[in-house]
């Protein structure tokens, strides 16, 4: 699935604004999804997420995917490692919506005015993208280790 020429171009205008508030929206976001989605909690180090590490990790990866959104096989690498963790914690194709609801949730939060509705879209259609290389990643860890998802 490929994004078309609009959206990578409006993904890659929020870069700046990811680097300067990613942890304050990664921040947000985990304390909506928690509060809105107890039923993932489990999934989640709460001692990284106490240490701030989780939300940080997660505000880079956020970054370095919409940097490489043209080209997510540039971050392929840390797809990989990211996708052995989320077999750890048994994440299923069915918590991506979840996270992408929460998190379009909080970049609109936290960026406001400048989440336009057009930068929301291309997000939107971006984490569909990103999920679904995180999904194909991740069936291919739960087949080499004999987990049927």
């Amino acid at each position: 699935m490929m994004l078309d020429a609009k959206s990578v171009e409006l993904v890659k205008s929020t870069v700046p604004a990811l680097k300067e508030k990613g942890l304050a929206i990664t921040q947000v976001f985990y304390k909506r999804m928690f509060e809105q989605n107890p039923e993932v909690k489990p999934m989640f180090n709460m001692a990284k997420q106490a240490s701030g590490a989780q939300p940080k990790a997660l505000a880079m990866a956020v970054l370095a995917a919409a940097q490489n959104i043209e080209n997510l096989g540039a971050i392929g690498n840390a797809v990989a490692k990211i996708a052995e963790v989320h077999c750890d914690c048994m994440v299923k194709e069915e918590h991506y919506p979840i996270v992408g609801k929460h998190l379009l949730w909080a970049i609109k939060e936290v960026l406001g005015e400048a989440a336009t509705k057009e930068i929301i879209d291309a997000w939107a259609k971006a984490y569909d993208v990103i999920a679904r290389v995180f999904i194909d990643v991740e069936k291919g860890v739960y087949a080499k280790r004999g987990i049927l998802v």
